[in-house]
């Protein structure tokens, strides 16, 4: 896993785009299914910046098939039901099948990341 930044400063990114995210679809008076977007987009960002590209592949896939669904009346009956279970399933194997790295390991590279960032800066 090659993190582009750490996970401090993903969750910061990520947080700031999802509220930029409602404030679009608030200005726009589009909250369903544009919240979808707001939600998936800032989401799948963090994923791809801490590295876990198959994650983001999965949220783009889920919140934007929603998103497609909803905005060109396509039949959801049977879709959203898979989107959402597919990418439900994902999750749980991906937590319970992939291998754990150890906390302060994580806490470390955390800390070093943090300490290249601010040298490049």
């Amino acid at each position: 896993m090659n993190r582009i930044v750490s996970k401090k400063r993903a969750k910061a990114l990520s947080v700031a785009l999802f509220l930029i995210g409602l404030a679009i679809v608030a200005y726009l008076k589009a909250w369903w299914p544009g919240i979808m977007l707001a939600v998936g987009i800032p989401l799948a960002i963090r994923q791809y910046l801490l590295g876990r590209h198959y994650d983001m592949g999965v949220t783009l896939f889920v919140f934007i098939g929603v998103f497609v669904t909803v905005q060109f009346d396509i039949s959801w009956e049977i879709l959203l039901p898979v989107l959402f279970a597919l990418g439900g399933i994902y999750i749980l194997f991906r937590e319970y099948l992939e291998s754990k790295e150890e906390p302060l390991e994580e806490e470390e590279e955390d800390l070093n990341k943090e300490i290249e960032e601010e040298q490049h800066k």
